[in-house]
């Protein structure tokens, strides 16, 4: 059996280096949002969210993605105004009462990460790639954050009404996608040493169309970045599921979205496990999870296979 050796680097962020490669490095998802497609809003008030971030800290999270606006399918954008009166005071405090703790914050507009990385964020997590808001590059730029670039097909409004893609054609159109990402950080003065790539897996991508990109992921090292795989608790994982354990004859089991619902978010913790585990050995340095213990012990068990080969 071939796993993907992963790439030893340095990543800058505004005051400080993390170390990829030698050890997967797990980051705890913080959803400060009434509508969030995986917590339903379990964590949209202040404190809530603080208590819980501190409680991903405790079961191993080496850092936290804060997040105030929702991009689950069919979401409804909120205001920038709206985003940073979530996100401002959930990083302010942990900062307060962890001091340390490595932020990132989820967003796609330069004002919040602005104000999020004057508030103490190191990392600037946009799930468009730089696309959605043409002045993010050149203000992370400014701001010497380190940058995750995701590929995104499309956005939220679209998703369920986007053509399916065909299998040969998913890691081609990523791997386009990301290299592009790369050329638009750069362009605007990132340097390399700041940039981890996402697939984005479920971004535009539907059920299926997601396999064949976590079993090539290692095809996008060829762009000379780490990776970060996020497929906690994702609706293709659930659809899997379902399609297992459902007989196709059920009325309205064949329509995929009705599939994926029989598994809701909080069913799909060994689903996620199993994901999170193939997109190690597969070349992740980063997972993003919502549930922190179980994915730090499945890294570990991961991390000592890539020591072994």
């Amino acid at each position: 059996m071939i796993f993907t050796a992963r790439p030893a680097v340095s990543w800058e962020l505004r005051a400080r280096t993390l170390a990829l490669g030698p050890r997967t490095l797990v980051m705890g998802i913080l959803n400060v949002t009434p509508d969030s497609f995986s917590e339903s809003g379990a964590h949209q008030d202040t404190l809530t969210a603080i208590e819980h971030g501190l409680t991903l800290l405790d079961q191993g999270a080496d850092m936290l993605d804060v997040g105030g606006e929702s991009t689950r399918p069919g979401a409804t954008p909120v205001s920038v105004q709206e985003e940073q009166d979530r996100v401002l005071p959930v990083i302010e405090s942990i900062l307060h009462r962890r001091p340390g703790t490595v932020l990132s914050i989820d967003t796609y507009h330069a004002e919040t990460a602005r104000a999020a990385v004057a508030a103490g964020a190191a990392i600037v997590n946009d799930v468009s790639g730089f696309l959605w808001d043409t002045s993010l590059a050149s203000a992370c730029a400014e701001l010497r954050c380190g940058v995750i670039l995701m590929h995104t097909r499309g956005r939220p409004s679209e998703w369920r009404s986007l053509p399916p893609l065909p299998p040969h054609e998913v890691l081609p159109l990523v791997l386009a996608g990301l290299a592009a990402a790369v050329e638009r950080a750069m362009a605007a003065g990132i340097e390399r040493s700041r940039i981890v790539l996402d697939p984005g897996y479920g971004f535009g991508k539907a059920f299926d169309a997601n396999y064949p990109l976590l079993a090539r992921q290692n095809e996008l090292l060829a762009l000379g970045q780490p990776l970060l795989a996020g497929v906690s608790r994702k609706s293709f994982l659930a659809y899997t599921l379902a399609q297992s354990a459902v007989p196709a004859a059920l009325p309205g089991s064949g329509e995929p979205k009705s599939l994926a619902s029989l598994v809701p978010p909080a069913a799909r913790g060994s689903a996620t496990l199993a994901a999170a585990t193939a997109s190690i050995l597969a070349g992740a340095s980063i997972i993003r999870v919502h549930d922190v213990r179980p994915a730090f012990e499945a890294a570990r068990i991961a991390d000592a296979i890539l020591s072994a080969r």
